[in-house]
């Protein structure tokens, strides 16, 4: 299929054939993960927003103490948001948590606690797009939405040999369309998670098993010889590079001062060494216009290095000691940071205190 904003599956394709090779092989080769002991929509909810750009090994651990902790919608919406941080703490994104317990709080408050199973209800709640709506749809009430993913796109893109650009927002909604053509009314839950598990384990980007693959009788880029070609993902734009200095600040008692990030933005609301941009002229200068205390004695430490999806940190160390209160944030002894929730970014700098 060539430059088509619209979808029609070619004459010859047998929708009932591909359904049922991708379910079978699916019901025969699925991995032991946690989340899938049953279908409460809960569980599934909480395993899809942490699996978003997270890899299936990495999630697993978080998801079962995460379970442990909050193994209902009541217990996870009477949390404190510091604590509800604490659990995510290490696993990235941090936005998917504070939205997980601002929707979690609104199920309890207008739903009974129960997770909508209406689409356009449970499409209003905090956090879940159109990816977690279908996933959620489909695994939890058997019904027939896609949950278009990476994953997804990169198989259907080969299977209908697909040319459009993956990274364009419309062709999200070209995959959707494609989607719901073949999706199984019967089972649309193994159907969705068939085609993930395909991508994962089989169609992967880099050298596809497509002796291994199930479907493959049914894959025209298979049959072309392209399948590597596929999917069309134009390039990123290049991050944005920020320099800091990390400063980690001490008292006569020998206490760390740390701060609460704004409730708004990148890492909202979790904890940090104050980060001081390059570009002041004098980082006592800044610090004494900042918090109204001023540093005496300071030192350069090693240089740390954070990429996020969009920028890239480089920050230089500083040790740093005062004898003034600071207005904001506060000062605690070095075993007790573990008990305040930080991103990955500052337990790199935490390293220098070792």
């Amino acid at each position: 299929m060539k430059n088509s904003t619209t979808f029609s599956i070619p004459v010859l394709f047998d929708v009932h054939s591909f359904q049922h090779d991708l379910i079978t092989w699916y019901s025969k080769i699925k991995r032991d993960l946690p989340w899938r002991v049953n279908q409460d929509p809960y569980r599934i909810w909480v395993s899809e927003i942490m699996l978003q750009q997270t890899q299936v090994d990495t999630v697993i651990p978080y998801f079962n103490h995460f379970m442990e902790r909050y193994p209902t919608v009541y217990d996870l919406a009477e949390a404190d948001e510091q604590d509800v941080l604490k659990s995510w703490e290490g696993l990235g994104y941090y936005s998917r948590a504070r939205n997980l317990h601002t929707a979690v709080k609104e199920v309890v408050e207008n739903y009974g606690g129960q997770v909508p199973s209406d689409k356009q209800e449970l499409k209003n709640l905090k956090g879940i797009g159109p990816y977690t709506l279908g996933a959620i749809l489909s695994i939890a009430f058997d019904q027939p939405e896609p949950a278009i993913d990476g994953n997804v796109m990169r198989v259907m893109s080969r299977v209908f040999h697909i040319e459009e650009d993956i990274a364009k927002p419309k062709t999200k909604k070209l995959f959707d369309d494609v989607v719901r053509e073949v999706i199984s009314h019967e089972d649309p839950s193994s159907f969705n998670q068939g085609l993930m598990e395909l991508g994962a384990l089989i169609c992967t980007p880099q050298k596809p098993k497509c002796d291994q693959c199930p479907v493959q009788e049914h894959c025209l880029a298979y049959s072309y010889g392209n399948q590597t070609d596929l999917p069309i993902k134009s390039k990123k734009k290049k991050q944005k590079q920020t320099d800091y200095f990390g400063l980690i600040l001490q008292n006569e008692k020998g206490e760390l001062y740390i701060q609460k990030r704004p409730e708004d933005g990148l890492l909202a609301n979790l904890w940090e060494f104050p980060l001081v941009p390059k570009s002041v002229p004098s980082v006592e200068e800044w610090f004494e216009t900042e918090y109204g205390a001023q540093i005496m004695t300071h030192s350069k430490g090693e240089k740390v290095r954070h990429v996020f999806s969009h920028v890239i940190w480089d920050i230089e160390i500083i040790f740093a000691t005062t004898e003034s209160n600071v207005e904001s944030g506060i000062f605690v002894p070095l075993e007790k940071l573990k008990e305040y929730p930080f991103p990955n970014v500052q337990y790199k700098i935490m390293k220098n205190l070792v």
